[in-house]
């Protein structure tokens, strides 16, 4: 308000002593500091004189200016004129509401709620004007951001994302490039975000790492397990200013923000979300790869991108495709200005939420449903037996176990069948080795085909994820029916089966049971104690059928 007082008083001290001309006559020579609002007919031509210093005369608007802004540094901030002056054409227009701000040229505007004239610039040739439009990124007024935010998102104030699951950083830009204006808009977009996510120590986590010179921790994943205290912190966030400096803050945060002591949880998803407002100042290319390298899925959103006369001065022109998890259109963001922000809130809110999506985190340990079909007859025994569950147990030790991590379920059969414990009943390691340890020797014949169709049908039928899905099955004789068929039913529904015979078992059967190619998916020992020995290629073997299958 101080600004915009000044500005009309010194208006007031302004006089013409000639009228205005009309259209087609000699344009009227101004001084660096005159003011549209000093004409009164629809358009004129002026002459703005050289060596202006543009910084001391006040504007506000972009494109269409509030008739008090100064006509020359409208001129200049729309590219009509440089420091060496030149003809300006000005066409005058009714009052308007919401001028917004923007810096181009060198030059910055001010947004102004409210004025009762304005008028344009251009640049007059002998047949044609040419309309000077300045490549800004536009900043719009608080009023504007109110009422945007109203219009598209009235319901923001509640998570509209359920199960939302992720252990998200985002990189913000504190870099001189950006200024405090658009700073502060920056941090209302990264607020308006995590509005629909749901925060809590269930849900969505969220911190702060400001980019600049150095990077900044402002905040980390445990210090805000609420909605209302994370907003309150996001806006007290402070700004740097600085070089923007991407790839340097994106190696720090791969290396020390999601540990255990920051809030960081075993099976969430680990994002970074990287605000840049033009382009990083530094190499980001080794840092995109240690995050990838670890488990880390990278997001971009960029917001106003070098135009071609400022092109030389990226660092990396490809830095947008580098720094993601990975370059197929899911990762990455282009928001023209900060102006067109808000239809972008909720689509990167949602695959923020989306963790099957989340390319760089999803592992052979954390991808897979991981069924043990265990044979219970008579013929193994409770020792043995007790011995092929400490075997599920070593093989079960390498997997993260969780709601949206890996899962464990297992069989019992003998002549009959029964279901242990289902991919859904433990989600969390250390109850899924107590089940192991919890299921009782059965003992009984041995009906190895009735057995592959039950665990078709009611262990795999009743889960859904995107995990693949791999059986283990585990036998020590000969099956009194036919596997064969149940066994090709099984490969149909694209569950990969690594059968172990121990002792008794019969090769034909255990190739019969295996997926191709069979020497990797058939495993027999003479006995018991033996078996521990296979866990390695097991295991080795379940992350080579993960990797065939996410490529």
């Amino acid at each position: 308000m101080f600004v915009l007082t000044r500005a009309i008083v010194f208006f007031g001290t302004l006089t013409f002593t000639s009228a205005a001309p009309d259209q087609g006559s000699v344009p009227v020579s101004v001084e660096c500091s005159s003011r549209g609002s000093s004409f009164k007919d629809s358009q004129v031509d002026v002459l703005c004189p050289p060596n202006c210093d543009f910084s001391q005369n006040e504007i506000w608007g972009t494109g269409v200016y509030a008739s008090v802004s100064s006509i020359c540094s409208a001129a200049a901030h729309s590219g009509v004129i440089d420091s060496r002056g030149g003809l300006v054409h000005l066409q005058f227009l009714p009052g308007q509401i919401d001028y917004q701000s923007s810096f181009a040229n060198g030059i910055s505007s001010l947004s102004l709620h409210q004025w009762r004239g304005s008028f344009t610039v251009s640049r007059k040739t002998k047949s044609l004007e040419v309309s000077g439009q300045p490549k800004a990124t536009v900043v719009p007024n608080a009023r504007t951001i109110k009422k945007k935010a109203a219009k598209n998102g009235k319901r923001n104030s509640k998570p509209v994302i359920k199960d939302c699951k992720a252990d998200i950083a985002f990189l913000i830009d504190g870099s001189s490039n950006l200024g405090k204006r658009r700073f502060n808009l920056q941090k209302n977009f990264v607020v308006r975000i995590t509005n629909l996510l749901g925060i809590g120590p269930e849900g969505a986590l969220v911190g702060i790492v400001q980019v600049s010179d150095n990077p900044k921790i402002e905040f980390t994943l445990k210090d805000n397990t609420n909605s209302r205290d994370l907003i309150s912190a996001i806006k007290n966030v402070t700004y740097k200013g600085g070089d923007t400096n991407v790839g340097k803050a994106l190696m720090h945060t791969t290396e020390g923000f999601f540990t255990p002591n920051k809030g960081a949880r075993t099976g969430y998803p680990k994002v970074v979300v990287v605000i840049v407002d033009g382009w990083p100042s530094d190499e980001i290319e080794n840092a995109a790869h240690q995050a990838r390298e670890s488990g880390i899925n990278v997001f971009i959103v960029s917001v106003a991108k070098a135009l071609p006369e400022e092109r030389k001065m990226v660092l990396d022109q490809n830095y947008a495709e580098k720094i993601v998890c990975k370059n197929n259109g899911l990762f990455s963001y282009a928001i023209q200005n900060w102006f067109g922000m808000y239809k972008f809130i909720k689509p990167i809110a949602q695959r923020l939420c989306s963790h099957n999506q989340m390319t760089c985190s999803r592992t052979c340990h954390n991808s897979v449903n991981l069924g043990f079909l265990i044979d219970g007859s008579s013929s193994v025994g409770d020792g043995n037996f007790r011995t092929v569950l400490n075997f599920i147990t070593e093989i079960v030790k390498s997997f993260d176990i969780h709601q949206i991590g890996a899962r464990v379920g297992a069989v019992q059969f003998t002549y009959d069948q029964r279901t242990e414990f289902g991919f859904d009943d433990y989600l969390a390691k250390d109850d899924v080795l107590n089940a192991i340890s919890s299921i009782r020797y059965w003992s009984g014949g041995t009906a190895t085909g009735e057995a592959l169709t039950y665990t078709l049908r009611n262990l795999f039928g009743k889960i859904k994820n995107n995990n693949i899905n791999v059986l283990i099955v585990i036998t020590d004789g000969q099956s009194y029916d036919d596997v064969k068929y149940p066994a090709t039913v099984v490969h149909q529904a694209d569950i990969v089966v690594y059968s172990v015979g121990i002792s008794w078992a019969m090769s034909n059967e255990l190739r019969a049971m295996a997926s191709e190619p069979k020497d990797s998916h058939y495993f027999f020992v003479k006995d018991f104690p033996m078996v521990n020995k296979l866990v390695p290629d097991i295991l080795k073997g379940i992350c080579n059928d993960y990797s065939a299958r996410a490529m």
